[in-house]
């Protein structure tokens, strides 16, 4: 389940992601609002683009840094001071619907990406698809499918919402676990390199796949295959501190999956590897509220 020696050293960025129990629990969090919101590493809903646009202009408007906002756990960012206000008057009208993820995948209850390119207003709803594919398909009964996401999305949250305050280790492009198959660790027991053509998006990270089922599979259940403490060592976690990773060092505790910086690290964790874990839950909350977006 590892090797000897560390392959790079993991290049972090605190941005805002994701950190689980076994079961989806927000660990040491219970108290905090729980959302389910697709956002970059920037923490920016909608890659950005100004969601009152598509309303008043009909298409969609990439937004201006020099306008943003904060709402239910996600930064949104307008193409003017006016749209940035308008929201700001009424952010439910404009917001868009499943967390800003693909409705199509919110209705075979999934969470997938979204292309800003592809958008509707129904209902008077913002609805965004993930391409060509989930748009033909969410079509092909239109009214029906939003039902079906409605139905489902209370249960997405449930099992995949974290709270709003919130860390994870990515590199400067937002890819979590440097491009390594996090599914890849509970089926194929090894670390397995993902590829850029089968990737999905939670919690602020890019997170890349072996293949579309493992893809498919992370799309079904996102907080089951993340891994704990925002993808940072975990050792590090449970002596107070935020560390990089080395993807060959991991285990499966308990169902989740806990990353190591180093040999070292690993060793040290698995002295008393059930007391390592409890340190590590009582501490990353307070890691999250010193270092997390």
């Amino acid at each position: 389940m590892r090797t000897k020696k560390p392959l790079f050293a993991a290049l972090v960025t605190l941005v805002l992601a994701g950190c689980f129990g076994p079961t989806g629990t927000v660990v040491g969090g219970e108290n905090r609002p729980r959302v389910l919101v697709n956002r970059d590493r920037d923490g920016l809903a909608v890659q950005g683009y100004d969601v009152v646009a598509y309303f008043t202009d009909g298409k969609p408007v990439k937004g201006d840094s020099r306008w943003r906002t904060a709402w239910n756990g996600a930064v949104y960012q307008f193409a003017s001071a006016g749209h940035k206000a308008t929201f700001e008057a009424d952010p439910s009208r404009y917001e868009p619907q499943f967390g800003g993820y693909c409705a199509y995948a919110a209705s075979i209850d999934k969470v997938s990406p979204i292309d800003p390119q592809f958008w509707e207003i129904q209902d008077g709803r913002l609805i965004l698809q993930h391409n060509q594919r989930a748009w033909d398909l969410w079509h092909a009964d239109a009214a029906g499918n939003l039902v079906k996401a409605d139905a489902n999305w209370p249960g997405l949250v449930a099992r995949n919402g974290t709270a709003e305050k919130i860390l994870v280790n990515t590199d400067s492009a937002g890819v979590a676990v440097q491009g390594y198959d996090v599914v890849a660790y509970f089926t194929d027991g090894k670390p397995l390199p993902g590829k850029p053509e089968h990737e999905s998006v939670f919690g602020g990270a890019r997170y890349r796949f072996a293949s579309k089922e493992h893809r498919d599979a992370f799309e079904r259940e996102p907080a089951r295959y993340a891994p704990q403490f925002g993808g940072y060592c975990a050792y590090a976690a449970s002596i107070n501190k935020v560390s990089p990773i080395d993807p060959r060092f991991w285990q499966i505790t308990d169902g989740r999956l806990l990353l190591q910086h180093t040999q070292k690290a690993y060793d040290l964790f698995n002295q008393d590897t059930a007391a390592s874990l409890s340190k590590a839950d009582r501490n990353w909350p307070g890691l999250v509220e010193r270092n997390g977006g």
